[in-house]
């Protein structure tokens, strides 16, 4: 039997601060739980877990408080950018943080999002896009793709009676209050890298006072898609991407001279 010797040992990762230690209930391969660790690398380099505030969406991720070690809110469907609104205003000084996924922010939540961009509310939105509604069963959302089976579109989604997905980032990116939008991916290591170096911009937009900031980051559903964790992250490269390009969307001029 051979025992490492715990000298030769060392630690090359362990657990952000900011996340506690607490048993996923995401199905296997859903990257929730990678967006999870970006956020929380995040706020520990940044030194601000003490000072944030999260807002809890509706959705897959409506357990995010259990992951994350920080004071959280949670809000009706769609209303996270309102109760984060109110959040900001009321305590300036605090990072807040709404995470949402598709069917809440782009959904039900459209106006609350649309509104809190134009606005210029100095708060931060991570918005969660698998292409359909996760937690209620794997339905047709505002993201999913043309010809994309879900349970409540078998035939696949059919524009002409469906109409198109929602090119949220787009959309947003075209408001005046918005300082910051991205999209980023979660399908492998480079673009998880990516995605992290924008969540600290969008953050560093907040605690700058700089306005609106949004990263999308598209993410995997096996579960609902029907498909394996590895397959779930081929389809995604294949298919989402072509359609939701990647990229930086909106920077503002003063962002831009954010050097991170």
């Amino acid at each position: 039997m051979v025992v490492a010797d715990p000298q030769l040992e060392q630690v090359v990762y362990s657990r952000p601060h900011t996340l506690t230690d607490t048993p996923t209930h995401y199905c296997p391969g859903c990257t929730h739980g990678v967006a999870h660790r970006l956020v929380a690398e995040v706020l520990d380099e940044m030194n601000l877990r003490e000072r944030t505030v999260g807002v809890a969406s509706v959705g897959c991720s409506v357990f995010a408080y259990n992951y994350f070690d920080f004071d959280f809110v949670q809000a009706p469907h769609g209303r996270a950018p309102a109760m984060a609104t109110g959040v900001k205003r009321v305590l300036p000084d605090r990072i807040v943080l709404s995470y949402q996924g598709d069917g809440d922010m782009i959904s039900i939540g459209t106006a609350e999002i649309v509104h809190a961009a134009a606005r210029g509310e100095n708060i931060t939105v991570i918005f969660i896009n698998n292409a359909n509604y996760g937690m209620t069963g794997g339905q047709m959302a505002p993201t999913t793709l043309p010809g994309q089976k879900t349970t409540s579109s078998p035939n696949g989604r059919d524009v002409e009676t469906m109409g198109y997905p929602i090119r949220a980032s787009e959309m947003l990116a075209t408001l005046d209050g918005a300082g910051y939008i991205a999209r980023r991916s979660l399908h492998d290591p480079k673009n998880i890298r990516m995605a992290k170096k924008a969540i600290r911009m969008a953050f560093e937009t907040q605690a700058r006072g700089m306005g609106f900031s949004m990263v999308e980051l598209l993410s995997v559903c096996p579960t609902n898609w029907g498909m394996t964790p590895r397959q779930s992250l081929t389809w995604l490269e294949e298919r989402m991407l072509p359609f939701y390009p990647l990229g930086d969307f909106k920077v503002s001029p003063a962002v831009a001279e954010i050097k991170i």
